[in-house]
């Protein structure tokens, strides 16, 4: 695990795993496995309205999943590194940790 990323508080892996549980937002997150895209690229891409988009972005922005950069009139987001490492050293914390055997009973 990489020791310069801080560990993953409750909370916010419960925010990160809410974000995640929309399929929506999990289309969302692939579009933009490749870099940053426009919200006009997105709404065309994966072909939903303005205002359903506008939803999901937000709450995978305010989860922290991903960032936006506003360049003139357009918005562009990206995918938020920081917190994919995040939830994926939690994850392999408790891929690690569900190893050990049970104590005996007594």
């Amino acid at each position: 695990m990489d020791s310069t990323v801080e560990p993953l508080a409750e909370d916010q892996a419960q925010r990160l795993l809410r974000a995640l549980a929309e399929p929506i937002r999990l289309q969302v997150l692939a579009a933009l496995q490749n870099g940053e895209r426009c919200v006009c690229d997105l709404t065309s891409d994966l072909d939903l309205g303005q205002s359903k988009l506008s939803f999901h972005l937000k709450v995978l922005k305010e989860s922290g999943l991903i960032r936006a950069r506003q360049d003139g009139r357009w918005i562009y987001y990206g995918l938020e590194p920081a917190s994919l490492l995040l939830l994926r050293d939690w994850l392999g914390e408790l891929a690690i940790a569900c190893q050990s055997p049970a104590p005996p009973c007594s």
